[in-house]
């Protein structure tokens, strides 16, 4: 479980938006989305994963149950259903990965999901991963994503530097979690609930493939889906310069998927 944080909309609320943030980071990071949203006229419910945010010792490596992460994400949108509101839910990276997953699993009332740089099938993997250590569970890895992996915009990597509860290092066990993780979020057979689906992808992204995203969205096969590859943007969208332009399109998204419920909304 995880404590819970929730922003009041300005205004009367239209909805209630779950954020789902990404391995090794926290809800910190998050705080232009939720006042961008905040002003839009939604809720905002968020807390950091399990193994996450404040509070954790820095030298402490992530070994965190997936499950954990899963019951997490079902806490918050139970949370957020409260509310009788519309209910969306927006994940990024390895978050956006863990949506897709509770949302296959577990058949929750909401109005729509934005998968944003999912982890399918990463590209940028630690450097110490040889067969040799493949048994050592409890072995410690550094998978070093740096900030300059996930943002090209100076602002981000001047703001994101030095943050002292951004971590990167795993254990082996987790890492091997990692993959099965991923490689059961992409299977076919798994099925997903016919709902409002956007999923954006950045064009430079040096952390996640972004063809394992598209073909994800593919293969569900759903009424009411959009796919946008932002051209010469990082792995962290709402990190880069074209940021403003990201949320609108992610807010025009939410807009229609409203209408479909039966909302009038400007």
């Amino acid at each position: 479980m995880m404590d819970l944080w929730k922003w009041e909309a300005e205004g009367p609320a239209k909805a209630v938006m779950v954020l789902v943030h990404s391995a090794y980071e926290h809800h910190m990071k998050y705080a232009w989305l939720i006042e961008q949203w905040r002003a839009s006229g939604f809720h905002v419910i968020m807390g950091d994963l399990p193994g996450h945010g404040r509070g954790i010792p820095g030298s402490k490596p992530h070994n965190e149950a997936f499950s954990d992460y899963e019951k997490s994400v079902e806490q918050a949108i139970a949370v957020a259903l409260e509310n009788e509101l519309p209910v969306f839910v927006l994940g990024h990276g390895l978050g956006a990965t863990i949506a897709m997953n509770v949302l296959s699993g577990k058949a929750f009332p909401i109005a729509g999901v934005v998968l944003s740089s999912p982890w399918l099938h990463l590209l940028k993997t630690p450097s110490v991963l040889t067969s040799a250590f493949s048994n050592l569970g409890s072995l410690r890895i550094d998978h070093a994503l740096k900030i300059e992996d996930l943002t090209s915009n100076p602002e981000s990597i001047e703001s994101e530097s030095g943050d002292p509860f951004y971590r990167t290092v795993v254990t082996m066990g987790w890492y091997r979690e990692l993959h099965a993780y991923m490689k059961k979020s992409i299977s076919a057979k798994r099925h997903f609930p016919d709902i409002p689906v956007m999923v954006q992808t950045a064009g430079n992204d040096r952390v996640a493939d972004k063809s394992y995203a598209k073909r994800w969205l593919h293969d569900r096969q759903l009424g009411h889906f959009s796919y946008k590859e932002w051209t010469g943007c990082s792995h962290d969208l709402f990190l880069e310069q074209q940021r403003e332009e990201i949320f609108a399109a992610n807010h025009s998204f939410v807009k229609d998927a409203l209408r479909l419920v039966g909302y009038v909304v400007n």
